[in-house]
């Protein structure tokens, strides 16, 4: 399968790279920086690009099967998130091919006996002042997707703690924040690479999101 990963020297990016090309895929890598793409592994099947994710056109995303946004950036500029989601899809309407993959963040699930938001608990956290507007700007992302009903795209949440680290047994759900046996709510990014390829190669969700976490 041909699987175009944006932001694929970031923290999830780089995770998802080397889980596709262990399985096989042929991955086109896109970042900004040429210097983190040329420390992704050496592959005959992976081609990389430094590309403006926003300038990508209806041709360059049709080469692709599957699209995954693993898009990052700073606090200040978090509502790029939202903009990146809605110039993917605006050039990909009416469309069934290629299938669009959103990383989306934990705030958006829902938690507590009352189901609230996690992203309210995050914003009480005098610490989360600092990057608070990320989850902020991935629920509003989430919200413009569900209203999509003309693209096949499908969203991804971790769980409140999003790492790196090797993949592990996991969980999975739908809009409820997950926590394992031990009562640690985590995905790392080695399991959040391994659901999503597993997601990719055996569809189960369509036009919704899912979330995964350690089990």
């Amino acid at each position: 399968m041909k699987i175009t990963i944006i932001g694929a020297t970031g923290m999830a990016g780089s995770a998802l790279v080397a889980e596709a090309l262990k399985r096989g895929h042929s991955v086109t890598a896109l970042a900004r920086s040429a210097e983190k793409l040329a420390q992704l592994p050496t592959s005959p099947n992976l081609t990389t690009k430094v590309q403006d994710a926003f300038a990508l056109t209806s041709t360059d995303l049709a080469t692709a099967d599957v699209i995954i946004d693993a898009f990052a950036t700073a606090p200040s500029l978090a509502f790029q998130h939202v903009d990146l989601a809605t110039s993917l899809i605006a050039k990909l309407r009416e469309t069934t091919h290629p299938r669009l993959v959103f990383i989306l963040g934990a705030g958006s699930l829902q938690t507590g006996d009352d189901h609230h938001l996690f992203v309210n608990d995050i914003a009480k956290d005098p610490n989360a002042a600092s990057f608070l507007r990320i989850p902020q700007s991935q629920l509003k992302e989430l919200n413009f997707l569900r209203d999509v009903d003309n693209v096949n795209w499908v969203g991804v949440s971790p769980s409140a703690n999003f790492h790196p680290g090797a993949a592990t047994p996991f969980l999975l759900g739908d809009d409820e924040l997950l926590v394992n046996a031990n009562q640690e709510s985590g995905t790392s990014t080695g399991t959040m690479a391994v659901a999503i390829l597993d997601e990719i190669e055996q569809p189960q969700h369509h036009q919704t999101r899912f979330t995964v976490a350690d089990k």
